[in-house]
């Protein structure tokens, strides 16, 4: 370039912002003291010669910052018009813009960014709470429930280690009795007729009401046969049969008076004569055989004789169906009893009745 020309155009050419600006039309805020510059021609003005050069390096004095308000203008005319392409200045001026809306750009991304991470920061401690709150229900939880196994744990023990001593009570009783009745029974076994109870037990293992085992032919002979041995032979003889069928009934005596009945010419309407002895005596009890409607009033003693006999049979018929649950020692002495029963009453002893 001519020295010359150099010292004629404006030394800022390559370098003022505004001259870049404007003459790549991209910037759209000015300076408003350079609006009336702008509407006339941009072309650039020769420096005068005469003019005395910047005392620094030849270059005119400094322009002083003067604070403007700042406008919107379009581009200019010439380049409206031209539609030529860009000088290498414009270009140089749009390699400095895009650096510039790239920082933008970048900027824009990272606030983005931060803000998506700020809101998913909140939200994983959003979560993160509602998950504590949840470990915290489920830990209280997990305290209950172990403190309610804890007291069922205890109450088992307990209920188990009753049971044990209840248990261990019940076998020790258990056990005491049973040295008691072997040590009773060893004391008996002496005093007990070994005759009549092999007897009862040949009798026990097949148990019958035939008067031909050797059990009940005794006890026959000796008990039954002597206490229904009434005065009355006829009707001891029917009372003995009802008594082995288990259809003979004995009431109290009603209040009013009852048909008469005659048996072997001895009238025993009559509530003061007893129909088996033919004593004369209140009667307070009477006597039906089977399904007979005839009614026979006996005296306490026949009846006390007449009870015995079937308290012997019941029994005996309770230990042919099954249903006594005991060793043969106790059925002996139970028999026994019922037996000494029988002889007491054939002897005349008896409970009185009010």
């Amino acid at each position: 370039m001519d020295p010359a020309k150099e010292r004629t155009e404006c030394p800022a050419r390559e370098k003022c912002p505004v001259f870049l600006a404007m003459s790549s039309g991209t910037v759209r805020y000015v300076p408003s003291g350079l609006g009336l510059a702008l509407k006339g021609n941009l072309g650039e003005q020769p420096w005068d010669t005469d003019s005395q050069p910047h005392p620094d390096e030849g270059h005119p004095p400094p322009l002083e910052a003067v604070p403007v308000p700042w406008k919107s203008v379009g581009p200019c005319k010439s380049h409206r018009d031209s539609g030529l392409v860009e000088t290498p200045a414009g270009k140089e001026a749009q390699g400095e813009e895009d650096p510039a809306a790239t920082r933008l750009d970048v900027l824009r991304l990272r606030s983005s960014s931060m803000e998506i991470r700020e809101k998913g920061s909140e939200f994983l401690k959003e979560e993160l709470h509602k998950a504590q709150k949840e470990l915290k229900l489920k830990d209280a939880e997990c305290e209950r429930l172990c403190r309610v196994r804890g007291q069922l744990e205890r109450e088992l023990e307990e209920l188990t280690a009753s049971l044990f001593e209840e248990a261990h009570r019940m076998v020790r009783e258990a056990n005491m009795k049973q040295a008691a009745s072997e040590k009773q029974l060893k004391e008996t076994r002496g005093k007990v007729d070994t005759t009549l109870f092999a007897e009862f037990q040949a009798w026990r293992e097949s148990p019958t009401l035939d008067k031909t085992s050797p059990f009940l032919e005794r006890v026959y002979r000796e008990d039954v046969g002597p206490c229904l041995d009434f005065t009355m032979q006829e009707l001891s003889a029917l009372v003995r049969a009802a008594v082995e069928d288990n259809t003979l009934t004995i009431e109290p005596v009603a209040s009013q008076t009852l048909p008469a009945v005659k048996v072997a010419a001895v009238e025993c309407g009559r509530t003061n004569t007893c129909a088996l002895s033919g004593l004369a005596c209140a009667c307070r009890h009477r006597i039906r055989l089977g399904d007979s409607e005839s009614h026979y009033y006996i005296s306490p003693s026949s009846r006390a004789r007449i009870t015995a006999v079937c308290n012997f049979f019941t029994y005996i018929r309770y230990i042919q169906q099954g249903l006594v649950r005991q060793d043969a020692e106790p059925m002996f002495w139970e028999i026994t009893r019922l037996r000494k029963e029988m002889s007491l009453a054939k002897l005349g002893f008896f409970p009185q009745e009010a």
